[in-house]
């Protein structure tokens, strides 16, 4: 574990504790040695300090290869961001493969499934990505909600208000072992990441809405709430059918 990463690791629960004292349950399923994905819904950007802060063991998190540059190239080696070039047809294919490495290494993943940060408060249409990997590596995925977070800094807000009702939620890890070796079949992906972002919903209580959050947000798409129980009617039915 980098220097720095113990350092904050060691400094930063009493103080985020000390002024939010935020409820933390279900860190008893993020397992103590081997590799995981833990998949979060993605409020804020306080989301990078609250959920390591309260893990014993250090998440990895991939980051734009831009970023790696002066005192910032320092700052995101040692607390656990790998860099990765997003540019061009193949980066998705290159975050994957950064993705597997960092499981294949018996590490623990940490990835947002909406992509981007939620410019509402609500639960967005989950990328395919973190079941890519679970059904690649055989790795469980682990759903973890950031509770209130949204809250205390909002878009566009520079410093975090203090106070307020905070947490982190985490699941018991999903088992997607019924669609092994279908990682590339489109309808399975789709499937499981529904499930997934269904889980989120439950645990975080938010609305969900079937939109990308990057599309919302260039404008693309407009909001639209999805029928929170027509969404779990599919996902049982998905299961029963795979």
């Amino acid at each position: 574990m980098p220097l720095l990463y113990r350092t904050i690791h060691a400094v930063l629960p009493p103080v985020l504790t000390a002024v939010y004292r935020p409820s933390i349950e279900g860190v008893e399923h993020i397992p103590a040695t081997g590799p995981a994905i833990l998949a979060s819904n993605h409020l804020s950007f306080l989301d990078h300090f609250f959920l390591p802060a309260y893990v014993d063991r250090p998440i990895f998190f991939l980051g734009k290869s831009d970023y790696f540059s002066g005192w910032q190239k320092y700052f995101f080696e040692n607390v656990g961001v790998m860099p990765i070039n997003r540019e061009g047809g193949d980066a998705a294919e290159r975050s994957l493969q950064k993705g597997q490495e960092i499981l294949e290494q018996g590490k623990l993943l940490g990835i947002y499934p909406e992509g981007t940060r939620t410019p509402d408060g609500r639960l967005y249409r989950g990328k395919t990505g973190p079941v890519r990997l679970a059904l690649r590596t055989g790795v469980p995925i682990i759903p973890v909600a950031m509770l209130g977070v949204f809250d205390i800094l909002p878009p566009g807000a520079k410093v975090p208000r203090l106070g307020g009702d905070v947490g982190v939620r985490i699941g018991q890890p999903l088992d997607f072992s019924r669609y092994a070796g279908r990682d590339d079949d489109r309808f399975v992906l789709r499937s499981a990441t529904d499930e997934l972002m269904y889980e989120l919903m439950l645990l975080s209580g938010q609305e969900y809405v079937d939109e990308y959050a990057a599309a919302v947000k260039s404008g693309q798409a407009e909001i639209g709430s999805g029928d929170l129980a027509a969404l779990g009617r599919q996902i049982d039915e998905e299961k029963q059918a795979a």
